[in-house]
Parts: C-alpha cells; structure tokens; sequence
C-alpha cells in the first residue's frame, strides 16, 4: 500500500512580517475621534495696566447661580427661558447720549440707566460650588446665544448671511484660503459690533 503524503507544511517564517505589515494599516488608516468640547474662545492675554479703566456698575449684567439652579439676574428672580431676551436688551441698549459712545447701530431702548454701549456692556456670570453642570452650560449658552443673535442681526444687515456660518465657515480649515482671507474682516467686523465680553466670576461656597 503505497505511503501517504503528510499534509504541506505552512511556512509560518513570513507571518510575522504579514502581521506587521497588517498593523502598520490600521494605524494609518484608522481614524480616532476626539470630543469637540465647548466651544469657546477665551479673550486675549493683555499686559497689565497700571491705572485699570473704571466700569461703571450700569454696564455690567449680573447672573447668579445657586446650588438649586435658580437664577438671580440683576438681583431679580428670572426663569432660564427669559434670560436670553433680558441679556440681549442689556447689549443691544445703546443708553449713552450723542458723542464718542453713541452706538449708532443699537435697536434697543436706550436706557440711560442700562449699557451705554455694546463695547462697554459686559455680562458677569457666577455659580455656587454645588451648581449643576448642566444647568451651568445651559446658563452659559443662553449668554453667548444672545451675542450670537445680535451678531447674526448685523451680519445680515451687512452682508445678507448668518454670523455664525460665517465663522463656522472660516475656522474650517478645508476653507480655500482665499475664502478664509475675505472671511476674516467680515468675522472681526462684526465681533467688533458685539464683542463677547462674558466674565465668570469666583465661584461661591455659599
């Protein structure tokens, strides 16, 4: 009876080579996502001054948080549904009379005890340590959402587009440069319009 054959012998000598090369794919071609975050710019570092300019209490917009979630807007109890319109009254108010200060673009109503200026107004925020985050962000986006309507309001008076697909559009880096550039004017014109001056202030312990 004639001998049968073993089976072929695999040569195992390349495997580790295959296996190599097969990780070496994956890395490059495996993408890994990362979380977004908040999207939100902090204002740029300036150097200090000596003699610190001297705000007055009527442009500053005082949110207070409590460890329940209440809101103390102007030392007035306000639902978080009101807050947006009441923030973007206190920017768009436009109270200071005819001169260097006048905001000539604001619709509000020029209250001489509110901001004088969009420039001026400034929105400080501050929470207790036992606050809830997720009323906290939502606090948070409430504020910058007025900024944006407001911006939004002169974007398209300007340019007839939204403030915030212009932007979206030019801190897209697949954005043609060229695009980007004519982008960038029309960007910080209109943050100058209404620049984000929200400060947060010391969280309290109470």
């Amino acid at each position: 009876m004639p001998r049968r054959k073993g089976a072929p012998e695999v040569n195992a000598g390349s495997m580790a080579d295959i296996a190599f090369l097969l990780l070496i794919f994956f890395l490059v071609t495996t993408t890994i996502e990362t979380d977004a975050g908040l999207d939100r710019m902090l204002p740029p570092i300036e150097p200090p001054t000596e003699d610190p300019p001297v705000i007055k209490q009527k442009n500053i917009f005082t949110v207070n948080i409590n460890k329940n979630g209440q809101l103390l807007v102007e030392e007035k109890i306000m639902n978080i549904k009101d807050l947006r319109a009441a923030a973007t009254e206190f920017l768009d108010n436009g109270g200071a009379p005819q001169g260097p200060e006048y905001c000539s673009y604001c619709k509000g109503k020029r209250d001489p005890n509110s901001s004088d200026n969009p420039n001026k107004a400034i929105i400080s925020l501050k929470n207790d340590r036992e606050t809830k985050y997720a009323t906290y962000i939502t606090v948070q986006n409430e504020l910058v959402g007025a900024y944006n309507d407001l911006r939004n309001r002169e974007a398209q008076r300007l340019f007839n587009r939204d403030f915030v697909d212009m932007e979206a559009e030019y801190l897209n880096p697949e954005t043609p440069s060229a695009v980007r550039e004519e982008l960038k004017d029309k960007v910080k014109k209109i943050q100058d319009l209404f620049p984000q001056k929200l400060s947060e202030a010391e969280t309290s312990t109470n």
